[in-house]
């Protein structure tokens, strides 16, 4: 009695042992600084710079837990554009994927998607799909860059001033009231 028990412990602990190790994935994207950090069971591996979605089509902030991984995929919205390693993590459509338009990356240039380099995506996809989507997480976090459309997409050296003409020096509380000042005016009465 007591070798069938010791075996069976012993068949189990080998079926235990020989069982693959799951890494937990966590995909961390940060829409303020256009970049991705990759972490391994909470040891970071890669980040990249990354697109995510422009002022009219923003990537959503949140938890997420990816529900699909297609290796070729176009895109039935956008005329049929390829989404290469896709990682579905929204009901929407919105996904992690490979993509050409690579002088982007580290800016919003996308509808909405977290676009990455071609290599970068493939390294990823290839990490989900072994550890996993139910041991993935992916968190967005992060704002969009105030002015990236404006700017032509660079966030920055924009020219603003066509977008207002008010100037609260000369119209409004700063100017005493709702009457308009000349900034003669407002040069002689502090």
């Amino acid at each position: 009695m007591r070798r069938v028990i010791s075996s069976v412990i012993a068949l189990l602990g080998g079926i235990v042992l020989s069982a693959p190790a799951v890494a937990e994935v966590s995909i961390m994207v940060d829409k303020t600084t256009q970049r991705m950090t990759v972490f391994v069971d909470g040891q970071q591996r890669y980040s990249w710079p990354v697109s995510t979605g422009t002022a009219d089509y923003s990537t959503p902030v949140g938890a997420f837990t990816p529900s699909r991984l297609a290796r070729v995929h176009y895109s039935r919205e956008w005329d049929n554009a390829p989404m290469p390693h896709s990682i579905f993590f929204t009901d929407a459509g919105h996904a992690i994927h490979g993509s050409r338009a690579t002088t982007r990356l580290g800016t919003p240039a996308s509808h909405g998607c977290v676009r990455l380099a071609p290599k970068h995506a493939s390294i990823l996809f290839d990490l989900v799909r072994m550890e996993g989507p139910g041991n993935t997480r992916v968190e967005i976090t992060g704002m969009d860059p105030i002015g990236t459309e404006l700017a032509g997409g660079t966030g920055a050296g924009g020219d603003y001033s066509h977008l207002t003409s008010f100037d609260p020096l000369t119209v409004g509380i700063m100017a005493g009231g709702s009457v308009r000042r000349s900034l003669s005016e407002i040069s002689r009465h502090p």
